[in-house]
């Protein structure tokens, strides 16, 4: 699969919050009360207190609704954002090259594809609706690992249902999510692929400002 096929399905989901606050069942009723998300709780337990979250935040606020992509950015980096390994994402999306780089190259790598990521999932947010769920399917791995994959079905009125996965890491501070599958395709290998070609292209920095350029 293409990135931008593989984009475009995230969008098509309403991929519900970057690399995995998405995870949960429906959203209780706009102006409930935000729930405490504890990351060192089951990996069930904690996404679906940080999806109901976000999800709750979106519905709730008007200008979201109506699709204002910066407003909705700010959601993301309030309810989502601090429970995402971005460090770790990146730089296994950079795979070998991450060794090439110096340490100002990695923190500027780090922003600017986080960056990257808050845009696309702001525009998969564009797509919530009231009548948006998401499904939590059995989990089937160790609770008590420090690895965990937990998998969700995202629905959206007359849209086909899709399948998304998260993978979390268990960190000293609990939780975080660092990667993510869509329909079975992973989203740091396919980020892997470009990020190769951009540095193939045009080294560290070559990469970062195609990130940056991407608004």
């Amino acid at each position: 699969m293409s990135l931008s096929s593989f984009l475009y399905i995230l969008r098509r989901a309403g991929a519900l919050c970057l690399l995995g606050a998405a995870l949960g069942l429906s959203a209780a009723p706009a102006g409930a009360a935000e729930r405490t998300v504890d990351p060192k709780a089951a990996p069930n337990d904690f996404l679906e207190a940080v999806a109901n979250n976000m999800l709750d935040a979106v519905k709730a606020d008007p200008q979201a609704l109506q699709g204002d992509a910066g407003h909705i950015a700010d959601l993301v980096r309030r309810y989502a954002l601090p429970y995402v390994d971005m460090d770790k994402t990146t730089r296994l999306a950079a795979g070998r090259y991450w060794r090439q780089a110096s340490d100002a190259q990695k923190t500027a790598l780090v922003q600017a594809f986080t960056g990257t990521l808050i845009r696309t999932y702001s525009g998969a947010f564009t797509r919530v609706t009231s009548g948006t769920t998401i499904s939590l399917l059995p989990f089937r791995g160790d609770p008590q690992a420090d690895d965990a994959v937990v998998r969700t079905t995202i629905s959206q009125p007359n849209s086909p249902a899709i399948g998304v996965d998260y993978r979390l890491e268990r960190t000293d501070a609990g939780w975080k999510v660092y990667d993510l599958n869509v329909e079975g395709i992973w989203l740091i290998q396919n980020y892997r692929n470009q990020f190769a070609s951009e540095i193939n292209k045009g080294g560290i920095d070559g990469l970062i400002s195609a990130l940056n350029a991407k608004k």
